[in-house]
């Protein structure tokens, strides 16, 4: 049971995160923002940023999904399940997950591990309620960045995941 929960989230995880980079693809103004993302001197410390993320679970092994990164962060992620999902509190499920992301420059984002607290919706379905993530590093134009991103959507088990995200990054300096 725990198995087919694991792999319904996964999948959930990848039908938002396909879903929000269909919604997000094809606009212009994101791909303005991916080349303007750089943090310049004289420029604010923080900005936000926005896109989506598709991922296929089973990708890499049972437990990790992998797919592309649209939006401000665009490149590749991949992302695993630290343990089984557990039972929460009024039925929910909840994930332990690790990120690993690259972004199209070749720059990697470094994130501490997320909890996903989702709803199932069928056997195969679950809706994401919360899912954070802190940024604690990475290289190049990451190297010391900080923030945080928050991801909504679902994930289909079957048919993948899919989500959007928002949030704030931070340069070092």
């Amino acid at each position: 049971m725990i198995g087919r929960i694991v792999r319904v989230l996964f999948l959930a995880f990848a039908a938002v995160l396909v879903s929000a980079m269909i919604a997000s693809s094809g606009s212009h103004p994101a791909a303005a923002r991916v080349r303007s993302f750089h943090m310049e001197p004289g420029h604010d410390r923080c900005k936000p940023v926005g896109g989506s993320v598709i991922t296929n679970f089973g990708a890499v092994d049972a437990n990790t999904t992998l797919g592309p990164a649209t939006g401000d962060l665009a490149g590749a992620v991949a992302a695993g399940l630290l343990a089984p999902p557990a039972s929460g509190p009024n039925g929910t499920v909840v994930f332990h997950i690790q990120h690993h992301w690259v972004t199209d420059a070749g720059d990697n984002i470094l994130f501490d591990p997320a909890i996903a607290t989702t709803q199932p919706i069928s056997q195969t379905l679950f809706a994401v309620i919360t899912y954070k993530t802190k940024i604690t590093g990475g290289t190049g134009r990451f190297d010391g960045a900080t923030g945080e991103l928050d991801f909504i959507g679902e994930a289909d088990l079957v048919h993948g995941t899919a989500f959007r995200y928002s949030g704030e990054v931070c340069s070092a300096n």
